[in-house]
């Protein structure tokens, strides 16, 4: 008697593991894989990506996300080629100059507000008028470039007499540190660390509120998103709200988590490094994390199109479908 119960007891454990198994399999099969082409670090495009892999956000919103880092220039190689389908480095001028150029894409929500610095350790170069006819190292394949460019010609300074030696972004403090160029253009995280290590250099006022609120009359300044192709968006429309949700959780747990979330995004940061991102975190206001759906901010991101169009970027107007307009939240 004692047998048979036992018998009939490992046989319904093993049913009961077998279960188990086939759902775990179900699980993992129902996971829907997307890559991802994103800026290597640092970089904003490579700020939120080790969050939602460690947090495991991904499959949290049944998604299985391979993040593959690109130098700005491959990144647009490679994302208007159609070789990604999807971008998380997606800059929105260079969104909309794709679609002047016949690619169709969409901009599906944004993830930073632009923020961007000039910086210097030259006694000469006190305001952006003295750059003119000096080196300013640049990473040009960018929209950070594009808008700096932009503030800078607000306050009348011809940039066409602005050598410009373009860099990939990794190579934008190396430049400021070794003192190589007159002066550098990059932005967050990049920003903070290098002022941290080199605290004599002077950061040129672009004057970028006043500027900004003049022109388009607000404050935000859509900056850098997630875009993909529009093809890829038409076949995977119930992938784009869960996708939302994975980047807008990941950005949600960093602010309520600066001191463990530096770590996840630098793994490499000494005590200090670790100090200053956690901070940067903590204020957001050079950082300018700001996960919104693009269909919130339309107005927003026409004022950009139009900055872009200001300055010979964009030959016109990109097409209102560059702006996705499905719901998200």
């Amino acid at each position: 008697m004692k047998a048979r119960l036992f018998g009939r007891f490992a046989q319904c454990l093993a049913l009961v593991a077998a279960l188990g198994l086939a759902a775990g399999t179900v699980q993992a099969q129902a996971l829907h894989k997307i890559e991802i082409v994103v800026f290597g670090a640092p970089s904003l495009g490579a700020f939120l990506p080790p969050v939602i892999k460690a947090r495991k956000l991904d499959e949290a919103n049944g998604l299985d996300i391979t993040f593959q880092a690109r130098t700005p220039d491959a990144y647009a190689t490679q994302f208007n080629g159609g070789e990604f389908q999807v971008g998380g480095s997606a800059a929105l001028l260079t969104v909309g100059l794709a679609d002047l150029r016949g690619l169709k894409v969409s901009y599906l929500f944004n993830l930073f507000d632009f923020w961007g610095a000039v910086v210097t350790g030259k006694p000469e170069i006190k305001t952006l008028a003295d750059l003119q006819g000096k080196q300013l190292a640049a990473a040009r394949g960018t929209t950070n470039f594009v808008m700096v460019d932009w503030f800078a010609r607000q306050q009348k300074v011809d940039m066409s007499k602005v050598e410009v030696i373009n860099t990939a972004t990794p190579g934008l403090v190396g430049y400021a540190l070794a003192d190589r160029a007159d002066a550098v253009q990059l932005w967050e995280p990049a920003y903070s660390t290098l002022i941290a290590q080199k605290p004599t250099l002077r950061t040129l006022d672009l004057d970028i509120p006043k500027q900004w609120r003049a022109f388009a009359g607000g404050d935000k300044i859509p900056y850098l998103g997630v875009a993909a192709h529009t093809e890829w968006v038409e076949k995977n429309k119930a992938l784009v709200a869960p996708l939302y949700r994975t980047y807008k959780q990941a950005a949600q747990w960093v602010a309520a988590n600066p001191a463990a979330a530096a770590k996840l995004i630098s793994p490499k940061a000494d005590v200090a490094g670790l100090a200053v991102l956690e901070q940067l975190i903590r204020n957001n206001v050079r950082l300018g994390m700001n996960v919104q759906p693009a269909g919130e901010l339309r107005k927003e991101i026409e004022a950009v199109y139009r900055a872009g169009q200001s300055i010979g970027y964009l030959p016109k107007a990109p097409s209102a479908a560059t702006i996705y307009d499905g719901r998200l939240e």
